[in-house]
């Protein structure tokens, strides 16, 4: 009953939201809870000012990684990237990326190879020109952390201007009223982008 009252004291001090959120997770929290992920979809679709979901799940074993992904699509536009497949079922908002076992350093990697491979004079080469050949057309402007790890390097280029929150609440236990923390947190910023 507190909680309840503490999370709608919360939520009606929320005006200002990200546009694009994304949430960095390890292997091992997605398979300890892989259910959280629907659970944090319908939380998200709470703010329709959240326009992306981004989901980064690290792993070494992207096979390994179970999604409810069917579950997932009956909510929002999905898509599931990962080396070896992209898929893509649903509609409607937030859009969902969930992007398994795939780094930056391997993105920025693939697409200084894609300019060079165009034939791009490397006078040419301009931070457009880069961003063009990025995997993901994104920009988050919040990045939540759960667990108290360090992030990874995903969206390396793409999240440089990006707010980051970590919080020592595992995935498993991260609640709604953690959710609405983060959020809170967002709104409490002064973003400079870089500035």
């Amino acid at each position: 009953m507190l909680y309840e009252l503490y999370e709608k004291r919360i939520k009606s001090g929320l005006s200002l939201f990200p546009e694009e959120l994304c949430f960095m997770l390890s292997g091992e929290e997605v398979s300890s809870e892989p259910a959280k992920l629907l659970a944090v979809l319908q939380w998200v679709k709470e703010f329709p000012a959240i326009k992306r979901c981004i989901i980064h799940i690290s792993t070494d074993t992207p096979e390994s990684i179970t999604i409810p992904f069917e579950e997932m699509a009956k909510l929002s536009a999905v898509r599931v990237s990962t080396a070896e497949k992209d898929i893509s079922a649903g509609c409607g908002t937030p859009e969902v990326l969930i992007v398994i076992g795939r780094c930056g350093r391997q993105e920025i990697c693939k697409a200084v190879a894609d300019i060079a491979a165009s034939g791009i004079s490397p006078d040419a080469v301009t931070e457009d020109t880069i961003e063009e050949h990025l995997l993901y057309q994104v920009t988050p402007d919040f990045v939540i952390k759960t667990g108290g790890n360090h992030l990874t390097d995903f969206l390396i280029w793409q999240s440089v201007y990006s707010e980051l929150f970590f919080t020592d609440v595992n995935w498993d236990k991260f609640r709604y009223v953690d959710f609405l923390r983060a959020l809170r947190d967002f709104q409490s910023r002064q973003r400079r982008f870089g500035k």
